[in-house]
């Protein structure tokens, strides 16, 4: 992987937007959505919304907000694309600010809620920009722009094994990833941290990281490589209608039990053959033993000059097989599992090739 000290932030913004305040994801079906969060994620109900032509749940779990909304508003993203990510609001220090760097960058004013822009992203994806809570964080105050009516007895702050939200994955289409990584550095001050080839043979995957100068939003783009023969990216996109969020990483603090918890909640994994772990145990000679643990929870692992990190996706609980999630463990490290790629590759190919 190439990390990337100087990142590109055009347009002279510094610190334009600072964290994620929530994620909404549109559903056909909003309580089957919420109760997968619930029940199987260990999120937690805390309010509801009611507007003219949808209505949404919030979910909490540690520092993370999501968002499930449905309703005759949310129709035509579903049409097109399917339950998925819709909307990744940011805080800003200057709403006004983003928002005239979004339209400078040639991006488009999408809508406003109660005042607040919602300003394009990607795909059918879009942001809404918020002014910034003064530090106090998602989960301190229920997100602005909508009439919320808390469950009672919610906790503000309800606690579990996922502790925040480590990055966004978003699938692109081949040959846009720079287009993207751009805009968002023109727009929204986001700098490239770093960038990644795989090649796998017949297929290729790009990706490139960007990063606020907060640390707290980081979105990993991908893109097929399309001198390169159609493969899951590919297939993704068509499924999707287009570009959209591939996955959420949850952040926790010890992976392997909160594998088996989710795993006992329903929460189906993908697969990873023994002979990851045969070549694991040769690349890190001194964590034979912790291989052990990591080879029967089927957990990736990965360093670098920080530290290490352990990983694990799950499979899209999702009719159109797009979205899906990672848990994601740091002990130091600061990257994304680049040796790991591959295997997520071909994991998410074998099941792909095995539903065809």
């Amino acid at each position: 992987m190439n990390y990337i000290s100087a990142g590109r932030s055009a347009g002279g913004i510094s610190m334009a937007v600072r964290e994620i305040e929530y994620v909404e994801l549109y559903a056909r079906d909003k309580q089957a959505m919420a109760d997968y969060f619930a029940s199987s994620l260990g999120f937690a109900r805390v309010a509801d919304s009611v507007g003219a032509d949808r209505s949404s749940v919030l979910l909490r779990q540690g520092d993370v907000q999501l968002l499930v909304t449905s309703g005759p508003g949310t129709w035509k993203f579903l049409d097109q694309h399917g339950d998925g990510v819709a909307d990744i609001a940011l805080t800003c220090d200057d709403v006004t600010k983003t928002r005239n760097a979004v339209e400078a960058a040639g991006g488009r004013l999408a809508g406003t809620i109660q005042g607040n822009p919602i300003v394009q992203g990607f795909g059918g994806v879009s942001h809404t920009l918020l002014p910034d809570g003064g530090g106090d964080g998602p989960g301190a105050r229920l997100p602005g722009g909508r009439t919320w009516a808390a469950f009672p007895g919610a906790s503000t702050r309800p606690s579990g094994r996922i502790r925040q939200l480590d990055h966004v994955a978003v699938c692109l289409e081949g040959g846009s990833l720079s287009e993207y990584a751009d805009y968002y550095g023109d727009a929204f001050g986001l700098s490239r941290y770093s960038s990644e080839y795989v090649d796998t043979g017949e297929q290729g995957m790009d990706s490139i990281v960007v990063r606020s100068a907060s640390g707290r939003i980081t979105f990993t783009l991908v893109a097929p490589d399309p001198a390169k023969s159609p493969g899951q990216l590919d297939a993704f996109l068509d499924r999707n209608g287009g570009p959209g969020v591939q996955h959420l990483a949850f952040l926790v603090d010890d992976i392997i039990p909160a594998v088996s918890e989710l795993r006992g909640r329903g929460v189906e994994f993908l697969s990873t053959p023994s002979t990851y772990y045969d070549m694991l145990a040769e690349r890190f000679a001194d964590m034979r033993e912790e291989i052990t643990g990591l080879r029967a929870a089927h957990v990736l692992a990965d360093r670098d000059e920080w530290g290490y990190l352990l990983q694990l996706f799950s499979r899209s609980p999702y009719e159109r097989n797009t979205l899906f999630y990672e848990l994601i463990q740091r002990q130091g490290s600061r990257g994304f599992g680049s040796a790991n790629i591959r295997a997520l590759y071909e994991a998410v190919e074998r099941d792909r090739l095995a539903a065809t």
